[in-house]
């Protein structure tokens, strides 16, 4: 009888360890603020490529009370790694270009990456991406947090956009 009340005595202390840890953990990851524990990747995807660059796809989801803004990306898959959007050209034809300010994800909402509109872009690519593998992807938000996720390479023969670069190496384009 000692040994089951014991046992059941040391199971409830336990439990009770187990869940006040829980709630300090989550206490204090809603404390920090820290933006890149807020956004939740869905639907994420890189699409295939042998060299060179391709482009990276998701749904972010920001589940804080505060807005959360994605300035930087990184992948072992890459060289260097940028945020783009498209945007008219010099030439008046559609072109993708470094997005200033990165990424806002509003409050509560999301924002897709999609082909045809703002996505990430692999440069310099370290060996082919062939379509059913995988990738990292770190993402960092404006406060230096980080999150990192990873998206599956998929055949994808749509997003042939244009490149206009922009920065001090690259000539001035104003479309």
């Amino acid at each position: 009888m000692k040994n089951s009340m014991r046992r059941g005595a040391l199971a409830a202390a336990l439990t009770f360890a187990a869940l006040s840890t829980g709630a300090c953990s989550q206490s204090d990851s809603e404390s920090t603020g820290r933006q890149a524990d807020s956004i939740v990747v869905h639907e994420q995807w890189v699409k295939a490529a042998d060299s060179g660059m391709t482009a990276v796809f998701a749904e972010f989801r920001n589940s804080a009370d505060t807005d959360a803004r994605v300035v930087a990306a990184s992948s072992p898959a890459a060289g260097r790694a940028e945020l783009h959007e498209m945007a008219p050209g010099s030439t008046g034809s559609t072109v993708m270009r470094p997005k200033a300010g990165g990424f806002a994800i509003p409050a509560g909402s999301s924002y897709e990456l999609t082909p045809g509109g703002d996505h990430l872009m692999l440069m310099d690519l370290t060996a082919p991406l062939t379509p059913g593998a995988e990738t990292e992807i770190t993402l960092r938000c404006e406060d230096g947090s980080t999150t990192t996720f990873t998206a599956q390479v998929r055949d994808f023969a749509g997003g042939q956009e244009n490149y206009e670069p922009s920065g001090p190496a690259a000539p001035a384009h104003h479309g």
